[in-house]
C-alpha cells in the first residue's frame, strides 16, 4: 500500500527534532565550559540510559551488537567530537565537519557489501572533500588540524555506528539506543578517571549547576532519546528518501545557532566551505531520485 503524503505536523515533527540536534553543538560548547569533555559525554549517555532503562524492553539483538554500537557512538562519535570542541574547533564547523559520516556509511557498506562506487558518489565526494580542504586552507585559529582530525574519525565512528544499527534487524531504535548506552558511559567514565583525573571527574559533577544539568538534559533527553524517537517514528511511517534529506538542515541550524548564540563569525570563506560540503551530501542523497524521475533509463 502506498504511503500517505508528508502531512505538515510530520514535517514539524521532524523540524523539531532536528533543531535539537543542530543547536546541540551550541549546548555542547557551553557544557564544556563547565565540564571536561569525557566526563560530560560520560554524563550525557548515563541519563540517556537512566531511568529509560526501567521502561524499555531489551530488543531483540546480541549484546555484542549493543556493544558495538555503544563504544562506537559514545566513545568514538561523541567522546572524540567533545574532545574537538573543547578548544580545537568551533561548533559551527564541528556540526559541519561531522556530516562527512555520511560517505564514511556509504564507503562501509561498499566496502562490507562489495558494491562498487558509482560516478556520482565520486562526484559528490570531491565536491564535500573541496569544501574541506577550503576550510583547512581558511581557518586559521577556528580549527587546528587536530581538531579537524578528530571530528573525521569522530563522523568515521558515526558510521561505524550506523553500520551496527543496520545489522540489528529493525528493532525499536530508541530502544537500542537506550540498551547501549552502559557500553558507552562505563567507558568514557573509565577514559575520563584516566585522562582527566578523579579531582577534575568529582569536581564537575559537586559544583554542576542548572546550565550544567540543563546541558546534561539537553542532550540525553532531548538530542538522544527525543532525536531518536521521533526520527525513528517518521522513518516506519514515510520512505527514507523523503526523511532522510531533512537531515542535511542540521548543520545549517548548527551554524546559525553557534553564531546567533555565541558569536561565531560567518565570513565569506565559512560560507562557501558550507555550501561545498553541503552541496556535496546533497549530491550524493539526491541523485539517485533525480536521475530516476528525470534522466532517461539506459537502453537494453
Amino acid at each position: 500500500m502506498e504511503r500517505a503524503s508528508f502531512p505538515v505536523s510530520h514535517a514539524l515533527l521532524a523540524l523539531a527534532a532536528i533543531v535539537v540536534w543542530g543547536s546541540n553543538f551550541v549546548v555542547i560548547r557551553v557544557g564544556l565550559d563547565h565540564v571536561p569533555p569525557l566526563t560530560f559525554a560520560a554524563l550525557r549517555f548515563t541519563f540517556a540510559l537512566f531511568p529509560a532503562v526501567f521502561f524499555l524492553k531489551r530488543p531483540a539483538v546480541s549484546w555484542r551488537n549493543l556493544a558495538l554500537y555503544g563504544l562506537l557512538i559514545g566513545v568514538g562519535q561523541f567522546g572524540l567530537l567533545y574532545i574537538a570542541m573543547n578548544s580545537l574547533i568551533s561548533p559551527g564547523l564541528a556540526s559541519l565537519v561531522v556530516q562527512m559520516q555520511a560517505f564514511f556509511t556509504v564507503g562501509l557498506a561498499m566496502w562490507l557489501s562489495g558494491e562498487r562506487v558509482r560516478p556520482y558518489q565520486i562526484a559528490a565526494l570531491a565536491v564535500a572533500g573541496a569544501g574541506l580542504a577550503w576550510l583547512i586552507a581558511h581557518a586559521g585559529a577556528e580549527v587546528r588540524p587536530l581538531g579537524l582530525a578528530l571530528v573525521l574519525l569522530a563522523a568515521l565512528s558515526w558510521a561505524g555506528g550506523n553500520m551496527a544499527a543496520r545489522a540489528n534487524g529493525g528493532v525499536n531504535m530508541l530502544a537500542y539506543v537506550v540498551w547501549a548506552a552502559p557500553f558507552s558511559a562505563a567507558p568514557l567514565f573509565g577514559l575520563a578517571l584516566a585522562l582527566e583525573g578523579w579531582p577534575a571527574v568529582s569536581g564537575a559533577i559537586v559544583h554542576a549547576d542548572a546550565t550544567v544539568w540543563a546541558a546534561v538534559a539537553w542532550q540525553s533527553v532531548g538530542n538522544t532519546l527525543f532525536g531518536y524517537a521521533v526520527w525513528g517514528w517518521l522513518l516506519a511511517r514515510h520512505p527514507a528518501a523523503t526523511v532522510s534529506p531533512l537531515s542535511l538542515l542540521a548543520p545549517v541550524i548548527g551554524m546559525g545557532a553557534s553564531a546567533l548564540v555565541l558569536g561565531e563569525p560567518l565570513p565569506g570563506w565559512k560560507l562557501t566551505a558550507a555550501a561545498l560540503v553541503l552541496g556535496g551530501l546533497a549530491l550524493n542523497v539526491f541523485w539517485p531520485v533525480v536521475s530516476r524521475r528525470w534522466l532517461p533509463a539506459p537502453a537494453a
